[in-house]
Formats: structure tokens, C-alpha cells, sequence
């Protein structure tokens, strides 16, 4: 118990039904109140490599070449960028939303020659135009957002790489908010190079992300003569801290591993179809609710819609800014503004991990009822 003269600042407690961060798993604040050991002592080697395996189910793939990285998802989508990106190549990037815009960003300052096929915020791209698009440009890398998190758009990517493998470019996708909650299956889709993170679909704390190389895109990387720009996010130079010698690089967050173990290891038990369908459920259940009160989605099509976070246009006469403050002041209930183009029009309201439930989305669906 506190004591009267305990001036420690007290979180409050907030269901965080926004695009990230969202709940915790329980399971993964545990694990962090276990002793921090050294980089490389046993257990925390076996605990980075029981990650990768889990990391490499989640997303779908057998590359070797998957690790977690001690970064944001930003972070990662700056390695993928910084590693596989080269000056004076041809990029093609499809944008649709703010963080499609913040990976063409980044090109453009690793001095690429940057392409740019833009489309609505809230639409995806079909096979059609990706295919115009590449073969118009001819570039050395694709990339795209799998999961656009400012619009709730999803793109599978099965629409682009095809198109990018017919003229051998490397693809790079942005998975930041599909993993863990929705397939990602980035060797079925053909992606050489996907990134993540660590607080959204996988429900752990921020701080970590997540990265996963084929094995062609690492041969190219391992063939690469100059150095990328970034040293902390140099991939060659990380990926030595996993294998034996475990090669010191920089010095991870033990207790930050230890919480995507168990996030990882919640999702192994739950298995993955059953997690990607519990998320689609919830989504549902809480998209006819919306509707139901008369909010506009802002992704028209529902095959386009991810599942685990619900873009919406408030009904007229209702003051976006003062809902959010009324749900997280009334019902300690945090949900999201819209970025870019969209901020001030829109909640994004993300239903992830332990709030993806009938239970969770039915008391959101009456805080917000009272609100209204």
C-alpha cells in the first residue's frame, strides 16, 4: 500500500481500444516482473530464440532471417528501408494513408529515385493498377502497407508482388498492425521483407518490432558493398547476436522480451486461425454497433476492412474530439483521432488482443451509447 508520503506517480487504468498502444495480455506484464539476466546469459538466449519461432508462425513464413528488434515499428520499417533500399534506385511505393506516406519519406531520403502510385485514403489497390504501375516504373524494390493503421484499409499484397516477382524487385510490406490479428502469410504472398511491432495485434508493451528477411533478400543484403546509412539498424550487424557467438551489438530490454514471449506463447495456445477469427468476430459485432448508432465507415467495402480496427465518421452534429474525452473521462476508455488528412473527422477504434471479445465489445458499444 501506498504510504502518505509515496509521491510515485499511479497510472490510471484504461481499456485502450485505439490502433496501438492497446491492452496488455496479462500473461506478458507478468513475465516482466521476472529478474533481468545479461545478454547472453542461457535464459535469455533461449527466450530470443523461442521468439523467433513464434515470430516466424505469426508471420507466416520459414525465414530463417526473423528477429525482434529493440525499436518501434518505425524502427523496423526505417531497417527494412535503410538495408534493402539503395541510393540511387528505383523504389515504387503504393500509397493510401499516413504510414504508406512515412516509408516513401524515408526513400526519398536514402536518395532513391522514389515512384509513387497514390490512391484514396481508405482504398486498396487492385492487380490492375499494380501491375500498370510496376511495369510503367520498372523499380529495383516494391513496397507497400498491409495494414494501413490511418485508415483501416487492409491489402493482402497478393494484388502487387505478383506483378514485382515478374521483374525480380524485392517487396518490403508494412505488417505493423496485422500480425498477430489477421493473416499476414507473407511466404504465401511472396513479401521478402516485412516488419512489425510489438503493442497491436501481439498485445505487448511498446518498444520492440519485429523483422523477417527471405532468404533472397538476405543474399542480396549480404552482398551489398557499402553500408547502409543507419549502424544501430544495420541488420548484418544484429542478425550476429542471435546465432552463436551471439556477437554484442547493442543491449536489449530483457523484461520487454520477456512480455512477446508470452504474448507469443498466448497466441501459440490460442492458435492462430482461432485468433484471426475471434479478432473478425469482435469486428463484426462491433462494426454493426457503429452502424447501428449511425456512424459512417470509412472503408467502403468490408473485404477491405481490417479486423481489428474500425475507422469511422462520427454521426453529424457529434464532436469527435468531445466523444474521446467523455469515453476516456466517464469510462476510462481510450480510443484514437484520425492522422493526416483525416484528423478531426474520424475515431479509429481498435478492438485487439484481450479486448477482442463479445464481452469487451458489448460494454465499449454501451460507453459509447451513454456518451452520445
Amino acid at each position: 500500500m501506498p504510504t502518505a508520503n509515496d509521491t510515485r506517480l499511479r497510472a490510471p487504468k484504461r481499456l485502450l481500444f485505439g490502433p496501438g498502444p492497446v491492452t496488455v495480455e496479462p500473461r506478458a506484464y507478468e513475465a516482466m516482473r521476472q529478474p533481468v539476466v545479461g545478454i547472453r546469459d542461457p535464459f535469455l538466449l533461449q527466450v530470443m530464440d523461442e521468439i523467433r519461432t513464434g515470430l516466424r508462425e505469426v508471420f507466416g513464413t520459414k525465414n530463417q532471417m526473423t528477429f525482434p528488434l529493440s525499436a518501434s515499428g518505425s524502427g523496423a520499417m526505417e531497417a527494412a528501408v535503410g538495408n534493402f533500399v539503395r541510393p540511387g534506385q528505383k523504389f515504387a511505393i503504393f500509397t493510401n494513408g499516413h504510414f504508406s506516406n512515412r516509408l516513401l519519406a524515408m526513400a526519398e531520403r536514402q536518395g532513391t529515385k522514389v515512384f509513387r502510385r497514390e490512391k484514396a485514403w481508405g482504398e486498396v489497390f487492385t492487380e490492375a493498377e499494380a501491375r500498370e504501375f510496376i511495369a510503367e516504373t520498372q523499380p529495383e524494390v516494391v513496397a507497400f502497407v498491409q495494414g494501413e493503421t490511418s485508415t483501416g484499409a487492409y491489402q493482402t499484397g497478393k494484388a502487387i508482388t505478383a506483378a514485382a516477382k515478374e521483374i525480380n524487385a524485392l517487396v518490403i510490406a508494412d505488417c505493423v498492425t496485422t500480425l498477430g490479428a489477421m493473416p499476414v502469410e507473407i511466404d504465401a504472398v511472396g513479401v521478402d521483407v516485412a516488419f512489425s511491432c510489438s503493442q497491436k495485434g501481439l498485445s505487448c508493451p511498446a518498444g520492440l518490432s519485429a523483422i523477417s528477411v527471405s532468404p533472397r533478400a538476405w543474399e542480396q543484403l549480404q552482398a551489398r558493398k557499402e553500408d547502409p546509412f543507419t549502424w544501430y539498424l544495420d541488420l548484418k550487424l544484429i542478425a550476429k547476436y542471435f546465432e552463436a557467438p551471439h556477437v554484442y551489438h547493442h543491449t536489449p530490454c530483457p523484461p520487454l522480451l520477456y512480455a512477446l514471449h508470452q504474448g507469443l506463447a498466448v497466441v501459440q495456445e490460442e492458435g492462430l486461425a482461432a485468433r484471426w477469427e475471434r479478432h473478425r468476430h469482435a469486428h463484426e459485432q462491433l462494426m454493426a454497433g457503429l452502424l447501428e448508432l449511425r456512424f459512417e465507415p470509412v472503408v467502403k467495402n468490408p473485404n477491405d476492412r481490417l479486423w481489428h480496427l474500425a475507422t469511422v465518421r462520427p454521426p453529424a452534429g457529434v464532436d469527435e474530439a468531445k466523444l474521446r474525452a467523455r469515453l476516456t473521462e466517464e469510462h476510462d476508455i481510450e480510443v484514437a483521432a484520425g492522422l493526416g488528412e483525416f484528423a478531426g473527422k474520424i475515431l479509429r477504434i481498435g478492438t485487439m488482443g484481450p479486448l477482442a471479445t463479445t464481452e469487451n465489445v458489448d460494454l465499449f458499444l454501451s460507453a459509447l451509447r451513454a456518451c452520445l
